[in-house]
């Protein structure tokens, strides 16, 4: 069997001007990320990242940690959805200081993500039905460039790692959003999410994988 890990980016740049680009911190978990894959005997035939500069910069900070010498293919299909938009199409309350309360700040973003799920509003650039199609067939096309028993390592986010992961425990479109929503929520930083491709399809075998990351690098941003 052929074997596709999705790996989530390093923590980003919350708060910041410009989120879409690792931290500090986030650099030295992708490269701690990459020592643990090496040390597992882990050698890729292929390498796909999202076109995000986040997954760009993790993938490059594995590879120097695990000593790859190997071609980055980008493929925006892993890129994560719009969650700027999400926000802004479901405003916060004004009687609510989202900024400075992070209780209050994942309540908006779970009822903003709720209004993008559930497919009744059609004020999205990407509606929720076309990231999923998105995503599947980003999914599809990693399949299709493994030779038997091959093995790729992709970097991508939270969002595209949940469906991908949601669609393997149940292919139905309605339990498969509820599953995602949940998913979604709990995607560490830099955590490893692995697949087996066979006889059978596509099977998730491991989800959410971080036991390489000490306490301290354990992030969800």
């Amino acid at each position: 069997m052929s074997k596709i890990l999705l790996v989530r980016h390093g923590q980003a740049s919350w708060g910041a001007a410009d989120y879409d680009q690792l931290s500090d911190l986030g650099v030295e978990q992708s490269r701690v990320l990459g020592a643990a894959l090496a040390s597992q005997g882990i050698l890729p035939d292929v390498l796909l990242s999202g076109a995000m500069k986040r997954h760009r910069q993790t993938a490059e900070g594995a590879c120097e940690g695990a000593g790859w010498d190997l071609p980055l293919t980008f493929d925006d299909g892993w890129n994560e959805f719009d969650h700027q938009q999400m926000l802004e199409r479901h405003p916060a309350p004004d009687d609510v200081d989202v900024a400075s309360d992070p209780r209050a700040f994942e309540r908006w973003f779970t009822d903003a993500t709720l209004r993008w799920t559930g497919g009744q509003h059609d004020d999205y650039d990407e509606p929720f039905a076309g990231f999923c199609e998105r995503v599947s067939a980003a999914l599809d096309r990693a399949v299709a460039v493994l030779d038997p028993k091959g093995t790729a390592v992709v970097f991508t986010s939270g969002g595209p790692i949940a469906w991908a992961s949601a669609t393997r425990l149940d292919d139905s479109s309605d339990v498969a959003a509820h599953l995602w929503r949940r998913l979604n929520q709990v995607v560490i930083n830099a955590a490893v999410t692995s697949f087996v491709v066979g006889s059978r399809g596509t099977t998730l075998v491991a989800f959410n994988e971080h036991t390489h990351l000490p306490a301290d690098l354990q992030t969800y941003r």
